[in-house]
């Protein structure tokens, strides 16, 4: 019986233009030399980025892998390894990280969100308030604070792209000044005793594909870090040869075919595997 599961969809990889190729959240600046470092020493591109069509052009969005997208770019790739994927599946969720914030004081973070132009701070101490003015979208975000005060922030109207725009001005406040843990709760009690100095935690709201596809279209980014993308079928681990990908004699056309020859050794020799069941990996 073969090791890949009979009824399992097989990824949709392909090699694009990198060009085609934009983003709906900044990239982290910061992750760019040691992954340039670590792409250089290995030769091969682990994990494709996930991308998704854009309706009515022949660009795709960045769901998943902006950094590697940004340094393949760098490092003069014309083209790059992608999984493309449905952003209408059944199965795809669109889901968001929070922000840890710590090594920096809250009353540094205090001041400096107070500080943001055109960005309105309320306050209250009743968690359930913040969570439906949220999920009303009547706030842009709010910030949970070790005292149990919380901060929430009001601007930009209706306008998505002047939210994003508030959105980074607020992450800016504390990216590269502080420690950042994505999380996924916004229960203070159950993460602060597990970190050192907490300044706040920053809870951010859901986001619909739909919204994805209009920021981009817009030409706006979210902060980095903020969407989560949970991909059915994934695929991982390809180690696809950068040298390829980098060459700027063969054509696209000519890459695709070596691309689909070489997928279909992987397949024949046995060397791709599906889980179906969640997993933990603990060497990454």
């Amino acid at each position: 019986m073969s090791a890949l599961a009979v009824n399992s969809e097989l990824p949709d990889l392909r090699i694009v233009p990198i060009e085609g190729l934009v983003f709906h959240e900044r990239h982290d600046s910061r992750r760019i030399p040691p992954l340039l470092e670590r792409l250089r020493q290995d030769g091969v591109l682990k994990n494709p980025p996930i991308v998704a069509p854009i309706p009515g052009s022949h660009r795709f969005v960045v769901l998943d892998g902006a950094n590697r997208t940004v340094a393949l770019a760098q490092m003069g790739c014309p083209h790059i390894l992608v999984q493309v994927v449905d952003y209408q599946h059944p199965r795809l969720r669109l889901n968001v990280w929070y922000h840890l914030v710590t090594g920096i004081s809250g009353e540094e973070f205090d001041r400096r969100v107070r500080s943001i132009s055109g960005l309105e701070v309320l306050s209250t101490r009743d968690l359930l308030t913040a969570r439906a003015a949220l999920a009303r979208r009547y706030i842009l975000a709010y910030a949970v604070r070790p005292d149990g005060m919380i901060l929430m922030f009001r601007g930009g109207g209706d306008d998505i792209v002047r939210q994003s725009e508030l959105l980074n001005a607020l992450v800016d406040v504390y990216e590269g000044r502080a420690d950042i843990y994505r999380i996924g709760t916004d229960r203070m009690e159950e993460v602060a005793p597990l970190y050192g100095e907490v300044a706040a935690l920053v809870v951010f709201p859901h986001y619909h594909p739909s919204e994805i596809l209009d920021l981009t279209r817009r030409e706006a980014r979210l902060p980095t870090g903020i969407t989560r993308h949970v991909i059915p079928g994934r695929a991982l681990r390809l180690h696809f040869p950068l040298d390829l990908l980098a060459d700027t004699e063969q054509s696209l056309e000519e890459k695709n075919r070596w691309l689909q020859g070489w997928l279909k050794q992987k397949f024949v020799t046995g060397q791709v595997r599906f889980y179906e069941e969640s997993t933990f990996l603990f060497d990454e």
